[in-house]
């Protein structure tokens, strides 16, 4: 196994590159912890180099088993110092598993020909839009339940964090790997877009907001979220913008008690996309029910 005992090697600069989101290497992603290689490793990515520090390898057998996995499939696997680990590493306290891999890619067009429009009674594509999430941990949280919660996609719209970023990559743990995540520039045109595709847009708001806009406005447990579905959430603090909320096909709000205004929007996405579950699950078993 090649060692590497240099903070100025080049594989520790282009490490250092990546985590910091250099544009000239948007086609890389770093992945930093065992598991989060794992994860990469099992969901069939093109993980190009992992580095292992001699701590890690002498003391743990998972990581020995892993560097073994992915040497075997042509990946490029180095031994590196705890110092140089440290060089590599974007967190405080690395873990001695760092690797680069190319990032997957999913266009919008794509995703959107591939969802479920109609059908059970039960079914339909449900995606959650993200406009301008800037916090890397939020938007990694919101892609785990997307995926946890049975979401067909997630798309990441104008100042939205790199939702392959490593810190976001850390807050998915994985889930980025596996369910389909788009980064569009404008919000605007992935709304177009998904009501081309057939797919119903509904925008959050909070309770006040949302009534002021009249029709198609509905408490979280009174809007229907079954059929394709589309649910649009926007950054910390300012929320959505005023022309996606009026562009919407229907508004809806979280129930609070008095006086929280609000929530954390990876909060808010969990509260929705498991309330859509819900409603999902209900619709189908009523359906079975009515053909026994």
């Amino acid at each position: 196994m090649e060692t590497i005992a240099s903070r100025k090697n080049p594989l520790v600069l282009l490490a250092r590159r990546v985590a910091e989101g250099d544009p000239q290497e948007r086609g890389r992603m770093l992945l930093d912890g065992l598991h989060l290689v794992q994860e990469a490793r099992a969901a069939g990515l093109a993980v190009q180099t992992a580095a292992f520090s001699t701590r890690a390898l002498a003391a743990d057998d998972e990581a020995r088993k892993l560097a073994t996995s992915l040497g075997n499939v042509g990946c490029r696997v180095v031994q590196v110092s705890d110092a140089v680990m440290d060089a590599m590493s974007p967190v405080s306290t690395p873990s001695g598993v760092v690797a680069l891999a190319a990032r997957p890619r999913h266009e919008l067009a794509a995703l959107l020909s591939q969802a479920q429009v109609s059908g059970s009674p039960g079914g339909g594509s449900l995606f959650c839009v993200v406009v301008d999430v800037q916090d890397p941990g939020n938007l990694g949280a919101i892609v785990r339940v997307a995926e946890a919660g049975g979401a067909a996609g997630v798309i990441a719209c104008g100042s939205s964090a790199d939702p392959f970023g490593w810190k976001a990559l850390r807050g998915a743990m994985g889930s980025a790997f596996r369910l389909p995540v788009v980064r569009e520039t404008h919000a605007r045109d992935a709304l177009l877009a998904l009501k081309q595709a057939g797919v119903r847009v509904l925008a959050t708001a909070p309770a006040d907001q949302a009534r002021a806009h009249g029709a198609g406005h509905a408490s979280l447990y009174d809007q229907p979220l079954t059929g394709a579905c589309a649910i649009l959430l926007g950054g910390e603090g300012p929320g959505l913008p005023a022309d996606l909320i009026a562009d919407a096909d229907g508004l809806l709000s979280i129930p609070m008690q008095p006086p929280v205004e609000s929530l954390n929007v990876a909060v808010s996405a969990a509260v929705i996309i498991y309330e859509a579950r819900r409603q999902r699950l209900a619709a189908g078993a009523r359906a079975v029910r009515a053909l026994a």
